[in-house]
């Protein structure tokens, strides 16, 4: 599909989704080049959204909104307006939630939390095969519409672009971004290759700024269609974003400055609806990121002597285990606590929620 033809259906079909509530619930917007029949047919500019959707308002009028299958749009195509397909219980029950990293780790928990809460939810990650076969399960107990896995690499523009216009002529758009893929490279700085800090740089922090971009002009032309919605972009951040971490620069870097942006993000998109925050992670010690036995962390820093005096990686989990108040690593369920706080709360943005039990305290 050519680049404007995206661009007209990612204004077009998230306009669509907001004016088309009712009864408190919005519908899924999928787009089609052709339909059998059309309900109702518009012609719009999609580049002025405001216009737009008052075009869209004075074809409802005419038509009502009761019973609508279809609205074609001259130029462009048609939209299929399909009922909201999940029940309306649950802490993000009618939202549409991204999760980047979804494969494994935080991102799967995060995402399995969102669908049963009532989310629909969609899957990126780089790992085809295994964002596949998570969106599968999901299915599988939530139903068909639970789940679209995209794969995506959130350090190529063309790649998160692609995966946001998908999601649009999938579902008509989206209500949370949670930007979730990280790395680690754990060394010295006076050894690291400049590759690994590259690589670490690229995904935690140029990633998290591709996915913001892609995504907020969607979010915006839906508070365009109603000034009263909001929506939320969350950044899974890090301890390591509020404190320094020994040999581990590339990562902590890549955490302190993806909180700059989540701050200068929510300064700019505030005027859109779009509340930005970062969520601030203690060690989830028990996820692939530490507990891979090939090359999680507690393996990398065993190597790169990180911990004094540990001969075994079950030295290194007890040294960090020692170091946290509460006694014990953070959890997915910690996390969703304060995502689904940040969600709620729709008086505050730009901030970064620690959730580490104690370990990294603000001041």
């Amino acid at each position: 599909m050519m680049v404007m033809d995206a661009k007209k259906i990612n204004q077009i079909a998230p306009l669509l989704r907001i004016i088309l509530k009712q009864d408190g619930r919005y519908p899924l917007v999928r787009y089609a080049e052709t339909c059998p029949s059309c309900t109702l047919s518009v012609e719009m500019n999609p580049d002025r959204p405001e216009e737009a959707a008052s075009q869209i308002r004075k074809a409802l009028g005419r038509v009502g909104s009761g019973g609508l299958e279809t609205v074609c749009v001259q130029g462009v195509g048609c939209f299929q307006i399909l009922p909201w397909p999940r029940p309306s219980e649950g802490r993000v029950a009618g939202k549409i939630v991204l999760v980047t990293g979804a494969a494994q780790g935080f991102g799967l928990e995060i995402a399995q939390d969102c669908a049963a809460q009532g989310a629909l939810v969609v899957m990126m990650d780089i790992n085809e095969e295994g964002v596949r076969r998570a969106a599968e399960e999901l299915r599988s107990q939530y139903g068909p519409e639970t789940a679209l896995p995209l794969k995506v690499d959130v350090t190529h523009e063309d790649s998160v672009m692609e995966a946001i216009h998908q999601t649009v002529r999938h579902f008509g758009g989206f209500d949370v971004l949670i930007s979730n893929a990280g790395v680690l490279k754990a060394d010295s700085v006076k050894r690291q290759p400049v590759k690994d800090f590259d690589f670490v740089t690229a995904v935690n922090y140029k990633g998290y700024f591709l996915c913001v971009k892609a995504a907020s002009p969607v979010l915006a032309a839906q508070h365009k269609a109603d000034p009263s919605y909001r929506s939320d972009i969350i950044q899974i951040n890090s301890k390591s974003g509020l404190r320094g971490s020994n040999r581990n620069f590339a990562y902590a870097g890549s955490k302190f400055g993806g909180i700059g942006l989540t701050q200068s993000f929510a300064m700019e998109l505030v005027e859109d609806g779009i509340k930005v925050n970062s969520v601030c992670p203690g060690n989830f010690f028990d996820g692939p990121l530490w507990s891979d036995p090939n090359n999680g962390l507690f393996v990398q820093y065993l190597r790169a002597g990180k911990v004094r005096g540990a001969k075994t990686v079950e030295d290194v989990r007890k040294a960090y285990e020692a170091m946290i108040p509460m006694g014990r690593g953070c959890t997915a369920a910690d996390v969703m606590k304060a995502i689904y706080y940040l969600i709620e709360q729709e008086y505050e943005t730009g901030q970064a929620l620690p959730v580490t039990g104690g370990q990294v305290m603000l001041h």
